[in-house]
């Protein structure tokens, strides 16, 4: 159940390369418990707010507060809440899966890394198939692998960028999956980023619009195909780049 206190707060977030302004303004909460989607095309900002939020990358102006604590002050203390997935991700081909799990358990969590490896293997599926070597997976396994590592420690916040990039009906319906019974679960803070906008019609319990660096919309996707009078999110963000433009 989403709860009412904000997990994460992004305030006027602004991030400059080359002179041009990539993220221009961004503001939005995240409440424990919910999933919230930062939906746009490739280049709309997304992966360096999301980097932004995580510490990796300095915004020019703007803050980031992560379960209280303000993360651009304090990024190490923010950190300990925060689990991140990029996109471009990818596994050690000679371990097997449950080595993954251990390794990471072990750097993140030493004092109860066993709790963690179980419920890693409790949120992969992976079975039988987490003892043999990563670089024998498919590209669903590795996904699915580098979820349940990002989320076994049970961050108070999760950000994943692109979490079902690349990945085929099935695979992208069981990482979905995995991702909505942790947020529940755990009462996490969420947070994905997607191009994709009809998959996060079902997976979202809200999603900002971003377009050239700017959040144009923001609401559930329920409210916002309502709104733009459209039969899925594709068309709605579509009408509101349109809006935003007159």
């Amino acid at each position: 159940m989403v709860c009412t206190v904000d997990t994460i707060v992004v305030e006027g977030l602004v991030k400059v390369y080359c002179n041009r302004r990539v993220v221009d303004g961004v503001s939005f909460r995240v409440k424990s418990g919910e999933i919230f989607g930062l939906i746009g095309p490739n280049g709309a900002g997304k992966t360096t707010t999301l980097r932004m939020i995580t510490t990796l990358v300095r915004p020019n102006e703007g803050r980031v507060i992560i379960n209280g604590i303000d993360a651009l002050a304090k990024p190490v203390e923010a950190r300990k809440f925060l689990s991140y997935l990029p996109e471009e991700a990818e596994v050690y081909p000679r371990l097997t899966g449950y080595e993954h799990m251990l390794l990471h358990a072990k750097l993140k969590c030493p004092n109860n890394y066993r709790e963690a490896v179980d419920y890693g293997v409790k949120l992969s599926g992976l079975r039988d198939r987490l003892h043999d070597r990563a670089g024998e997976y498919s590209k669903g396994m590795k996904r699915r692998l580098l979820i349940a590592i990002a989320l076994m420690t049970k961050p108070q916040v999760a950000i994943l960028d692109e979490p079902t990039s690349g990945l085929d009906v099935y695979a992208s319906y069981s990482v979905r999956k995995v991702i909505r019974e942790y947020s529940r679960e755990a009462g996490a803070a969420v947070v994905i980023s997607s191009h994709n906008m009809l998959e996060v019609e079902h997976l979202c319990d809200r999603v900002a619009f971003i377009n050239n660096g700017r959040i144009i919309d923001l609401g559930a996707p329920g409210e916002l195909m309502d709104k733009y009078s459209s039969a899925n999110m594709e068309e709605a963000f579509i009408k509101a780049i349109e809006a935003s433009t007159l």
